[in-house]
């Protein structure tokens, strides 16, 4: 995936020769100087460097890197402090790339590092005179694709066999996760969808970017998303239907992806260790792995962002004057007191801290100031769209459903087909 920059490049000599040369005559030299080709790259004249490319390996660190590279300790530990909000030293992640940037004179000074946390978003630290750092994107060229299938076995399937990004099966399972239970699709359901493709530089694919439109027949009933900016400033994207009706509920069923629920609400809740007493079970227990992220479940204000007692680590959420949530036990937070989150942003991650046995996250439901069980509330849905932009919206949708519409379906190969092919 990554390349090495070309940086040694010397003259072309081309030697032309006369036929039936008289001898003592000269020979004629021609000599073609072919200019170095200046690659830029993250904002940088690779040519003026000596560049070192490598990927953070198991057991590196970023102080253990700057050392090897001839930085000083107190430099390292400047970095660490005063940029802590813009690159935090301590979550660098193995298997991810950095570049380093050298002088090419002879004390081979280490004068950039740049650490690649994805393919479009990097760090630049800067050693030349007074240290810097900052974050920034590559330039990033969107690509608008259609893609569209008929299930014979999964969703999955009918998407890989086309070579299309599988993130395309995550994002429409979310979509329309409480229009469609993808874990029940039948044979003969279909989909469409029209998607942003990411790339750099033109050529280097960076991932798939927002479902812009799709369509879903399930046991033949049609289901159309188109999504739109409801909140320019907050920059709030929904989905809706060609109704305008919002396509998810007010709030998320679950606070983790993949996971168990290890313990249920339960207000007459007996515990042997207590001697069988009643210990109310106020909240519902979602077991994962340590680090697993921990989903708001719906948008709404952090009201708490502190370890408690027996909670540990927490977050709490205020959603409107009903209903606010709050998540216990985690490794760390991920959000702050007063910063505004949008359903399904990641607040913090699976933990042990405070009571607890092992990983989870206790996930807690208010109703009007009184804990409840979520699973057994009817949760609201979504607002719809508002009045004043309905107009605007179904003007905006109606290019893109017609687009829809004139996707003609590739068929997902039959088990019989394949079979045959093998």
């Amino acid at each position: 995936m990554h390349k090495y920059w070309g940086l040694a490049l010397g003259l072309v000599f081309l030697v032309s020769c006369k036929d039936q040369k008289q001898a003592g005559d000269e020979l004629s030299e021609v000599v073609t100087i072919k200019k170095p080709v200046e690659t830029r790259q993250f904002g940088f004249l690779m040519n003026d460097f000596e560049v070192v490319q490598d990927t953070i390996r198991d057991g590196d660190s970023f102080g253990a890197i700057m050392l090897r590279n001839k930085i000083d300790y107190p430099k390292i530990a400047m970095i660490a402090e005063t940029y802590k909000d813009t690159f935090d030293v301590r979550r660098i992640v193995k298997g991810k790339p950095y570049v380093i940037l050298k002088s090419k004179d002879s004390t081979n000074a280490t004068e950039v590092f740049i650490y690649q946390s994805d393919p479009i978003n990097y760090t630049v630290i800067d050693f030349r005179g007074d240290v810097v750092a900052y974050n920034k994107k590559q330039k990033v060229k969107y690509v608008t694709r259609e893609a569209s299938g008929v299930i014979n076995s999964s969703l999955s399937e009918a998407i890989l066999q086309q070579g299309i990004d599988y993130n395309i099966t995550n994002s429409l399972s979310e979509i329309y996760a409480w229009s469609i239970d993808f874990f029940r699709l039948q044979k003969g359901d279909k989909f469409k969808v029209i998607y942003k493709e990411k790339y750099i530089n033109d050529t280097i694919y960076a991932g798939a970017g927002s479902i812009e439109a799709a369509y879903f027949e399930h046991n033949g009933e049609p289901f159309y998303a188109f999504n739109y900016v409801t909140d320019s400033v907050r920059n709030i994207r929904e989905y809706y239907d060609h109704e305008a009706k919002n396509l998810r509920r007010a709030f998320l069923r679950s606070p983790v992806q993949f996971s168990r629920i290890s313990s249920r609400y339960n207000l007459n809740r007996r515990i042997a260790f207590y001697g069988n007493k009643v210990r109310p079970h106020k909240g519902t227990d979602y077991a994962a792995p340590i680090g697993t992220p921990i989903l708001a479940t719906a948008n709404g204000t952090v009201v708490e962002s502190t370890r408690r007692g027996g909670n540990g680590k927490y977050v709490k959420i205020k959603h409107n004057g009903t209903y606010s949530t709050q998540y216990l036990h985690m490794k760390a937070q991920n959000v702050k007191k007063g910063q505004y989150v949008k359903q399904g942003d990641v607040i913090g991650w699976i933990g042990m801290t405070g009571n607890t046995s092992g990983p989870h996250v206790c996930y807690r439901f208010w109703k009007n100031g009184r804990q409840v069980d979520p699973l057994r509330e009817k949760l609201p849905t979504a607002d719809p769209i508002a009045d004043s932009l309905k107009k605007q919206y179904l003007a905006h949708i109606s290019p893109l459903k017609n687009q829809l519409d004139c996707i003609e379906y590739i068929e997902e190969p039959s088990e019989e087909l394949l079979t045959l092919n093998e």
